[in-house]
This record gives structure tokens, sequence and C-alpha cells, in this order.
């Protein structure tokens, strides 16, 4: 009789362990699911977050390029005009040999000027050229295009038709902007970069716009 009392209460032990152990197993298994859940919800918020900040910063860039392109063409527009109107003024004082003495000394000046400015220019774009493709590059050391890119502002500072051009304020919006890359098999550097092409483009015209006014001052103040 004693061995059957001690099996029955045996076997009921037994079933009390199994159902704690069946209850411990199934709190574990809803505090792991509310856990996933919650980590799911959250990388979701992240994502979401980060795509919105992506959507921001593009849509940004994008007002800056067109800002720049309209005011490319309002520079084009403003060239035609200056071109024509130093047309005029030289038919009507062609006559007046002072004056183009003091046209053709002028316009020296400015052509060695712009020379000076083109050569400036081309230095830069080849050296942005090499710093967006170490921006672009997976392997180059980003050290090197900080260098760039600090050489470039000291630069910009204090070359005197860097300083007309006023380039340092371009220079720090395409460091900031310019984040256009080519494919990933690209090597040809003239396909990164967008932002920085436009700005070349931009100080090429400021360039051509400076020597038409200072040739227009030196003839309308003789």
């Amino acid at each position: 009789m004693s061995g059957w009392i001690w099996s029955r209460e045996s076997q009921k032990e037994i079933e009390k362990e199994r159902e704690a152990y069946r209850q411990r197993t199934a709190a574990f298994q809803r505090d792991l699911e509310a856990k996933y859940h919650a980590m799911i919800s959250e990388n979701r918020r992240a994502v979401a977050q980060l795509s919105l900040e992506l959507e921001k910063e593009q849509n940004r860039t994008t007002s800056y390029r067109e800002a720049l392109i309209v005011q490319g063409r309002k520079l084009v527009e403003e060239k035609k005009i200056l071109e024509q109107e130093r047309a005029q003024v030289m038919k009507e004082k062609r006559q007046l040999q002072p004056l183009r003495s003091a046209y053709l000394s002028c316009l020296e000046k400015e052509e060695d000027w712009q020379r000076r400015a083109q050569m400036l220019l081309k230095e830069f774009e080849v050296a942005l050229s090499e710093r967006q493709n170490i921006y672009c590059s997976l392997v180059l050391p980003r050290r090197k295009r900080l260098e760039i890119e600090k050489n470039l502002l000291v630069r910009a500072s204090t070359d005197p038709v860097a300083a007309d051009l006023e380039m340092a304020a371009g220079l720090t919006d395409i460091f900031k902007h310019d984040t256009y890359c080519g494919d990933v098999w690209n090597t040809n550097k003239r396909q990164n970069g967008r932002l920085m092409w436009l700005y070349l483009k931009y100080w090429e015209l400021i360039v051509e716009l400076k020597k038409f006014k200072k040739l227009e001052k030196a003839i309308l103040e003789e």
C-alpha cells in the first residue's frame, strides 16, 4: 500500500514539475517574441527615418543644382548683353585713337588676368577630380581627400584670382553636397561629381564676365 502511495505522490510531483517547466518555457518564448517584435519595430522606424533624411538631402541638393543652373543661364545672358554693349561702344568711338590705345592696353592686361584665371581653374579642376575620385573610392584613404580639400580652401583664400572669383564658398558647397559617383566599375574621373562641374562652368563664366566688365569700365572712363 505504501508503494502505491509513493508512486502516486511521485507522479503528482512529476506532473507538477512538468507543468512548471511548460509555464517557464511559454513565458520565455513570449518574452523572446516580444523582444523580437520590438526589435523589428525599432528597425522599421530607423529605416523610415533614414529614408526621410535621405529624401530631404536629395531635395536640397537638387535645389542647389537648379539654382546654380539658373544663375549660370543668367550669366550667359548678361555676357551676351555686355558683348553687344561693348560692340556698340567700339563702333561709336572707333575713330578715337587715344581710346583705342587705352583699350588695347587694358585688353592686354585683362587677357593676362584671364590666362592666369584659366590656369587656376584648370588646376582646381584636376584637384577636384582627384578629390571626388577619392570620395567615390572604396579603398583610397579619406585623409588624402581631406588634405586636398584643405589645400584647395587655403588656395582659394590666399590666391588673388581665386579670391576675386569668390571660390571658397563654392568649394565648401561642393565638399558638403557633391556626393555623386559613377558606377562601381567607373575609371573615368570626369564621370564622378555633378555639382563640382557646374561650379567650374560657373567660374569660367565669371572670368569672362569680369573681363568684359573691366574692359567696359576702362573704355567708358576715357
